[in-house]
C-alpha cells in the first residue's frame, strides 16, 4: 500500500453531532475506556485504566500547554476582527522561545472578518497594556502580523495571557466559556505554545498518576507544539494532496537516554506518538550520516516512508543521544511534519492512548497505521454502544499487534 494513495472514502464514517462531546464531564476520569488488543474490544471507565497497563511499561505525556491564541480586536466602527495566532513566523524560531519575546513578535494568523481589517493596524489596551497588531504579507491564506505592545518587557505569553481566548475546536458549534480554561488543558500542562489540546491527555487525573505509581509503571514527557493544522480534515480526494504543517518538538537529552531502557512504550496521544516515531527517524538519518545539521535533522511529510528501517529505536536514540552530545546540546528542538497512514509500522511505541478522531482526518490515519481496517469496527461499536467523540469525549487504549 502507498499512504499516498490512500483515497479519502477509507477514512470517512458517519459521526452524527449529538456524539459529539462539546463539554467536559464533572469529573475528567468518568470517561469511558474502548481498549483494543488481539481483534477484541473491552468496555471499561477511565479511572481503571491502569489494570490494563503492562508492569514496568513507559507512558509519554505531551506537556505542551495551550495558549489563549485568539485574539479579538475591533476596527474603527466596532466590528470585530479575530486574529488566531498559529505559529510564529520564520523558521529559525521554535514556539517556546517566541512565546519568550519581549517587545515584539512575528505571526503566522488566521483572520476572521478579514474585509473589515482597512487599516493596517489594530489596537487592544486596558489600563496597563497596550497591544498593536500591524497586518503584513498573505501566505497561502494566512497573514503575517507583527504585534508590538508595552510595556515592553512583558512575555509574547503573558499579552496573550492578558487580551487572549482559549482556542477550542470550531466543531464545538459554541463560543469558549470560563471552564474551558481549565479543562481544555492537561493537569500537567507545562510548556505554552499549542493552539489546540493534546486531547488524549484530558482524562489524566493525580488519581491516575498515583495507579500508575503503585503499579510501577513509568511516566515521561515530551513536548510537540499542537498546530491547528494537526487536526484539519483531508480535503484532498487522495492523501498524497494533504499537506501536513510543521510543528515543533523539544525533548529532552534525559529521556532519549532513558527511552533506551525502556522494552514497553505506550504513547498519550497522537501528538506525543508523532514525537516518539519522528525521534526514531531522526536518529536513524544520524546513523546514516553522523555530519548532519539540526536542519537535516527535520522531517518531511512523507520522508519515512523513503528510508530503509535498519536499527532498533534502541539503537536510533543512541545516535541521537551521542549527536547531541557532540554538539553540546541538552535537548532537541526540531521540527516535523510526519505523517502516519497505512503501511506504516510503529518503530517505538507499542501502544496509544487516543480519543476518537473526525472522519477524513490524518488522526483515523495514523489509528488505521495501527489497527489496520479494524479501526471501522472499533469506531462503529464506539457510536452503538454511546461513546463521546472528539476533544472533549471518551477515550480509546489500542494495542499494536505483534
Amino acid at each position: 500500500m502507498n499512504p499516498k494513495q490512500i483515497n479519502i472514502n477509507e477514512l470517512n464514517y458517519d459521526l452524527p453531532f449529538n456524539k459529539i462531546a462539546n463539554k467536559p464531564l464533572t469529573n475528567r476520569e468518568d470517561s469511558k475506556l474502548l481498549i483494543y488488543s488481539k481483534n477484541k474490544i473491552t468496555d471499561e471507565q477511565f479511572i481503571n485504566a491502569h489494570n490494563y497497563l503492562p508492569k514496568n511499561s513507559t507512558l509519554i505525556f505531551n506537556n505542551t500547554k495551550v495558549v489563549q491564541a485568539r485574539l479579538i480586536f475591533k476596527n474603527s466602527n466596532g466590528a470585530k476582527i479575530e486574529l488566531f495566532c498559529l505559529e510564529p513566523f520564520g523558521n529559525t524560531v521554535d514556539v517556546g522561545n517566541a512565546m519568550g519575546q519581549t517587545n515584539s513578535s512575528e505571526w503566522l494568523c488566521l483572520i476572521g472578518n478579514l474585509k473589515k481589517w482597512k487599516n493596517n493596524t489594530l489596537e487592544l489596551s486596558n489600563q496597563n497594556i497596550k497591544l498593536i497588531a500591524t497586518k503584513g504579507q498573505f501566505i497561502n491564506e494566512k497573514v503575517i502580523v507583527k504585534f508590538n505592545w508595552e510595556p515592553n518587557h512583558l512575555s509574547f505569553a503573558e499579552i496573550l495571557n492578558t487580551f487572549g481566548n482559549i482556542p477550542i475546536p470550531p466543531y464545538f458549534k459554541r463560543e469558549s466559556e470560563l471552564i474551558d480554561s481549565e479543562r481544555y488543558q492537561t493537569l500537567y500542562a507545562k510548556a505554552e505554545g499549542s493552539v489546540a489540546a493534546p486531547t488524549a491527555g484530558l482524562h489524566f487525573t493525580e488519581n491516575s498518576f498515583l495507579q500508575f505509581q503503585k503499579n510501577n509503571i513509568n511516566v515521561n514527557y515530551v513536548t510537540l507544539h499542537v498546530g491547528a493544522g494537526t487536526f484539519m480534515p483531508v480535503k484532498s480526494e487522495f492523501l498524497e494532496n494533504h499537506l501536513m504543517h510543521a510543528e515543533w518538538i523539544d525533548v529532552d537529552l534525559d529521556l532519549i537516554c532513558s527511552l533506551q531502557k525502556e522494552s514497553f512504550i505506550i504513547a498519550v496521544g497522537t501528538t506525543s506518538l508523532r514525537t516518539l516515531e519522528s525521534l526514531y527517524w531522526m536518529g536513524l538519518k544520524i546513523s546514516k550520516n553522523n555530519i548532519i545539521t539540526l536542519s537535516q535533522l527535520e522531517l518531511k511529510q512523507w520522508e519515512v516512508y523513503e528510508l530503509t528501517s535498519t536499527i532498533n529505536y534502541k539503537e536510533s536514540f543512541k545516535y541521537l543521544e551521542n549527536w547531541l552530545i557532540q554538539n553540546s546540546l541538552t535537548k532537541l528542538i526540531c521540527k516535523t511534519s510526519i505523517l502516519i497512514a497505512p503501511p506504516y509500522k510503529l518503530k517505538v511505541a507499542k501502544a496509544l492512548f487516543t480519543n476518537f478522531h473526525q472522519p477524513q482526518s490524518t488522526l483515523l490515519a495514523l489509528v488505521y497505521s495501527i489497527v489496520g481496517s479494524n479501526w471501522k469496527l472499533i469506531y462503529n461499536y464506539a457510536l452503538q454502544n454511546n461513546y463521546r467523540f472528539l476533544s472533549y469525549g471518551d477515550s480509546s487504549l489500542l494495542f499494536l499487534e505483534d
